[in-house]
């Protein structure tokens, strides 16, 4: 079976006294519901992973983002053995620059969290091998194969980008 395609969005903000958060959500439906996730989604065929992470920030949680503001992190490819058709290969991007105010949709919970302190208990258990390095940066590749009860983390690998 051919991994899932998809994007993930972080959105990064400074605030006045230096520190820096990042928009995650609490997902409310589908795929992932109760945990805290970063933004994103499927990549529509037809549709480019930039197109893609676009249109999700916007659906779920109302920012508009413009392409050119997206700058690419790096990829996460994610594998289930025992559930394979969860398998997913994930484009990762941050933005610095929007327009308009998060708002909880039909699918996402938005909140900001400061970068230093994610809220780790909260998300998939694979989110702390991958998520700090993509959004310092410098452009990374990670594969993330998970256990058999699909969520713990069975194995990560990097290599730079």
């Amino acid at each position: 079976m051919t991994p899932a395609p998809v994007t993930l969005l972080f959105l990064l903000r400074t605030q006045e006294s230096g520190a820096q958060e990042v928009l995650l959500g609490l997902k409310k439906t589908g795929f992932g519901t109760g945990k805290i996730v970063g933004i994103g989604g499927h990549v529509e065929p037809g549709e480019s992973a930039i197109e893609a992470a676009v249109r999700e920030i916007a659906e779920e949680t109302s920012i508009d983002v413009l392409p050119a503001d997206l700058a690419y992190r790096g990829s996460v490819a994610f594998r289930f053995p025992a559930h394979a058709d969860w398998d997913m290969d994930a484009e990762v991007f941050i933005a610095l620059d929007w327009t308009g105010e998060a708002r909880e949709s039909e699918e996402i919970a938005p909140q900001w969290y400061a970068v230093d302190a994610l809220p780790a208990a909260q998300m998939w258990e694979d989110a702390g091998h991958w998520l700090p390095g993509l959004l310092s940066g410098p452009v990374q590749h990670f594969a993330v194969q998970l256990a058999a009860d699909n969520q713990a983390v069975e194995r990560v690998t990097s290599t730079p980008g």
